[in-house]
């Protein structure tokens, strides 16, 4: 597909490394994850902050979901590592930054980084122009969707061992997928070696929120829709929930927006927070 070869990175990941860069830089600290090495990759171009969509008070909450989810997840990974997990797997890696801003704990890992083509392809050629590089320790699995491409068969391609517990990542993917491809990914996770973690975001019905935050996702899902991702998938917690138990998985719960707020939002003063919208599942196998 000519999209698919074209090497840039998607226009939600641009988004989402803009953001916890700008978290930095507009919002006080203490900062909830310090990022700006997925702006460098980015190259937006020295106007970015004067984009409709980087307005500091416009897009706190979104701003703040992004980042907590981004923390609680490296959170994840951190302590799986120290009892011993030896691999972390990036499904819709995007411009993810974990390996270049950890690599105190990347170097105890083998680290997959799961996207489409293009994207790929752009982030390599970054990497290598920034001086980062792609340490042996660190795998970019390029994979065609629209070609039928397995991303379990690309994985295993490149040295992914599906016997040994991992950490695997979802997150801002989940809407654009179908129920039934939601269902088949958790299946495939739910097989992984005994002691395996997901953690996986997904997003509330629009009836399930507040009516500002349903303007905002109106929004959202229309600007979505007119880049060619619309969101096909909407969740409830109890839904996600006895997906995930379907699937096979040991254990699963639900990790709310206002748990993520209480547990890297409480002490600020400037009303930085999410909301509900994007919740967390984390399943164990």
């Amino acid at each position: 597909m000519a999209g698919e070869r074209t090497a840039e990175p998607d226009d939600t990941a641009v988004r989402v490394a803009l953001w916890r860069a700008l978290h930095v830089q507009a919002d006080p600290p203490p900062h909830v994850i310090e990022d700006e090495v997925g702006l460098r990759l980015a190259d937006p171009g020295p106007d970015w902050r004067r984009r409709a969509d980087m307005d500091p008070a416009a897009t706190g909450w979104f701003r703040a979901a992004i980042v907590a989810r981004a923390r609680f997840v490296e959170d994840l990974v951190v302590e799986q590592a120290a009892r011993g997990v030896g691999q972390y797997v990036l499904l819709g890696a995007g411009l993810d930054t974990f390996a270049q801003r950890r690599p105190d704990i990347a170097a105890r890992l083998r680290v997959f980084e799961v996207d489409r083509p293009g994207p790929q392809a752009f982030k390599r050629r970054r990497l290598t122009e920034l001086g980062f590089g792609v340490p042996d320790r660190l795998s970019l699995v390029p994979v065609d969707f629209e070609a039928g491409e397995s991303w379990w068969d690309r994985l295993a391609a490149a040295g992914f061992d599906a016997d040994r517990p991992t950490v695997v990542a979802s997150t801002g993917v989940a809407m654009y997928l179908t129920r039934e491809t939601n269902a088949a990914t958790l299946r495939g996770i739910a097989a992984l070696a005994p002691g395996s973690t997901l953690a996986m975001t997904f997003q509330l019905p629009p009836d399930r929120l507040e009516p500002e935050r349903q303007a905002e996702l109106g929004a959202a899902r229309k600007g979505a829709g007119a880049a060619g991702t619309p969101f096909l998938s909407f969740f409830t917690p109890p839904e996600m929930l006895a997906m995930a138990r379907d699937a096979g998985f040991r254990d699963a719960r639900h990790v709310s927006a206002a748990m993520l707020n209480e547990r890297y939002f409480a002490d600020r003063t400037d009303g930085l927070g999410t909301s509900s919208g994007e919740e967390m599942l984390v399943a164990t196998t």
